[in-house]
């Protein structure tokens, strides 16, 4: 018997990835955040599986159906929204499994910043104007945020910001980026990224707040700050640069 953890997605049901829907659709438990994956996602679940939405569940609870599921060797799927390495409650799981002996599986998920730069069709990483992309939060009543890692921190180098789990702070996100990125630095929302009501914002630091109020949103929004987000004056990587050399390509004769 093994659990086997997958990341679903950002939320539309065929972005999960093609190992993900394998095992789902072999294993006959699936417990799943119903709060955010899509529900359509579990029609990849064999006839007959046992389905069980852990949204208004606690912790001992969903340990207490894994182990229920392992005293009778079913395998298990547990199906989290988005990527399962960042901000998705697995190393609590991971540890009382440990404990209790059952094996499990870690089979990643799109991440919600990345769904959110495809709605935006923007790459988040350009030459010369950013090469490093942070993921943060600010402290929230479920986790609070180690001390040194500031929002103020992030913005001082100059970095592509992904700011999740924050919407309904936009003030304080946009009084702590102000001083380091200006009021006209390209700013955007992207709430339930490829889901059928996502909803794009585009501003800056300046008018962000301002749109933000007049279509306010739910709380699964990623909130992008970065000049890469508006770039278009930027130099071309060498990697196609008919002069780079490199292992895939000999000279100015060659292909990539």
């Amino acid at each position: 018997m093994t659990v086997h953890f997958i990341g679903a997605g950002p939320g539309a049901p065929d972005l999960i990835t093609l190992r993900g829907r394998e095992l789902l659709g072999r294993c006959p438990v699936c417990l799943y955040a119903g709060s955010l994956v899509h529900r359509d996602i579990l029609s990849h679940c064999p006839p007959g599986a046992k389905v069980v939405d852990t949204a208004p569940m606690s912790l001992d609870e969903i340990v207490a159906e894994i182990r229920t599921a392992h005293d009778a060797g079913l395998d298990v799927v547990r199906l989290h929204s988005g990527d399962l390495s960042v901000w998705s409650a697995v190393g609590e799981q991971f540890r009382r499994l440990d404990r209790l002996g059952i094996p499990y599986t870690m089979t990643p998920g799109v991440p919600a910043f990345a769904a959110s730069a495809a709605a935006l069709k923007r790459e988040l990483t350009l030459p010369g104007v950013a090469q490093s992309l942070v993921l943060t939060r600010t402290s929230g009543r479920a986790s609070k945020m180690p001390e040194r890692e500031t929002l103020e921190a992030f913005a001082a180098t100059g970095a592509t910001l992904a700011i999740h789990l924050s919407v309904h702070v936009l003030d304080r996100v946009v009084a702590a980026l102000l001083p380091h990125y200006g009021a006209d630095c390209p700013a955007a929302i992207v709430c339930r990224a490829s889901w059928p009501d996502e909803c794009i914002l585009r501003g800056t630091l300046g008018t962000i707040e301002a749109l933000a109020a007049a279509a306010p949103m739910e709380r699964t929004a990623t909130v992008l700050v970065g000049p890469v987000l508006a770039a278009e004056e930027f130099a071309e990587s060498a990697l196609y640069d008919p002069e780079y050399r490199r292992r895939f390509r000999g000279g100015p004769a060659g292909c990539a």
